[in-house]
């Protein structure tokens, strides 16, 4: 009988079981993945400032301490309009090869027991939970990803059109910029068959003479995916200067508009397997992170608790539930009502109101990258815009002239 049971060593995984093993250094903590590491993902590879402040958090320093930090970010529109600027700390491109791997060492040498074990069946009891009619744990936490075995046992799948579909590779980093994240907007919004927006394709510089390009736009609501070569032209279209591409690899999204919630009991969700990610940009590092965290405390205090009474054992998810609302609530609530505003003449509006504001571009950057809600900052671009084109309409006579410019 372990005490908790973490499916998934990916960055939410690997987390749980670090805070699992922090809140209470004796329990019993297996770690499980289906795969060997160090093992690729499809990912843009970006980790924000952030991600590093919950790992020291959980007492884990230097984790990136040797890899080149990013200080700058432009996104916008080929030929304008667009928004760059440095950030207020310096962010990291880090391949999933190596993130993982270093995380999932540190879980290891936390205490975590590591087992090769691909999870098919999820048993849920009064009293433990069972994966696969042989391992048995008072608690388990699901961070197996966006098609989640664990998820599937306790929650309802996302609803069609809730998801999103990326396609990455990494290229010589050639003209590309050395020092700068660069997102290039779609200007017809992605494939014009459902939501498709935001749709972008983006070159994030490593370091180490290569760059993570990619391409990204949403399902649409007929849950038909996009093929391989619409989604390469994309990508070729939006970032014409990158050269040839390598480890090409899809992954499908799972959005945080998606609503899954985190159900009562001793089943715990984190990372993808929630849905949390970021509906505007597709940053999931940092939720995965921050939502392993929280949900390998919550499971290693629930059940250090089981285990020294007689009394009905605690709810670990109802507590992980509050602890996560506290967290992502507001941020949440913030990108899923950018992300139904989303489009591409909303987004050009919102580029141009927020050049030259500092204190927005900021903001903006801390909602796209990590768990930042919408500021007064962002939400005065967001008024000046629309107040200039309710203007631009109410002049008489001119609103053919002033009607906003197709992009």
């Amino acid at each position: 009988m372990w005490d908790v049971i973490v499916a998934g060593s990916g960055p939410a995984g690997s987390a749980a079981a670090i805070a699992a093993r922090r809140a209470w250094p004796d329990a019993k903590v297996a770690l499980l993945d289906r795969a060997d590491f160090p093992r690729d993902k499809c990912c843009g590879d970006g980790v924000a400032p952030h991600v590093l402040d919950v790992l020291a958090r959980l007492g884990v320093y230097g984790l990136l301490a040797d890899r080149t930090p990013v200080h700058r970010i432009r996104l916008g529109f080929r030929g304008g309009p667009e928004l760059a600027g440095e950030m207020l700390r310096p962010a990291y491109v880090v391949p999933r090869t190596v993130l993982d791997a270093r995380l999932r060492a540190v879980a290891l040498d936390r205490g975590a027991e590591a087992l090769r074990h691909r999870v098919r069946t999820v048993e849920v009891r009064a009293d433990r939970v069972v994966f696969d009619g042989e391992l048995e744990a008072r608690y388990v936490i699901g961070a197996d990803g966006a098609q989640s075995v664990v998820r599937r046992a306790v929650a309802p799948d996302p609803a069609p059109g809730t998801a999103a579909i990326a396609l990455r590779a990494y290229v010589p980093i050639g003209s590309l910029p050395p020092d700068e994240q660069v997102i290039a907007f779609d200007r017809r919004g992605g494939n014009g068959r459902g939501p498709g927006y935001p749709a972008y394709a983006w070159a994030f510089p490593i370091g180490d003479g290569r760059a993570n390009v990619g391409y990204g736009e949403l399902l649409p609501r007929s849950g038909e995916a996009p093929t391989r070569a619409y989604l390469l032209d994309k990508l070729h279209s939006l970032l014409p200067d990158v050269g040839e591409l390598s480890d090409v690899r899809g992954h499908r999204l799972p959005l945080s508009t998606a609503g899954v919630r985190q159900p009562d009991g001793r089943v715990l969700l984190a990372g993808d397997a929630l849905s949390l990610i970021n509906p505007l940009t597709g940053e999931g590092i940092h939720a995965a992170v921050l939502s392993g965290a929280l949900a390998g405390a919550a499971a290693a205090r629930s059940a250090r608790t089981a285990g020294s009474s007689s009394s009905a054992a605690p709810d670990a998810g109802q507590a992980y539930r509050l602890a996560l609302r506290g967290a992502f609530g507001l941020h949440t609530q913030g990108v899923n009502l950018l992300a139904r505003l989303a489009h591409p003449r909303a987004v050009a509006a919102g580029l141009r109101g927020a050049d030259g504001r500092q204190r927005a571009f900021d903001a903006l950057v801390d909602l796209g990258l990590a768990d930042g809600p919408v500021t007064a900052s962002v939400m005065g671009v967001i008024a000046r815009q629309v107040a200039r084109q309710v203007a631009r309409k109410a002049v008489p006579g001119r609103s053919g002239q002033n009607r906003p410019r197709r992009i």
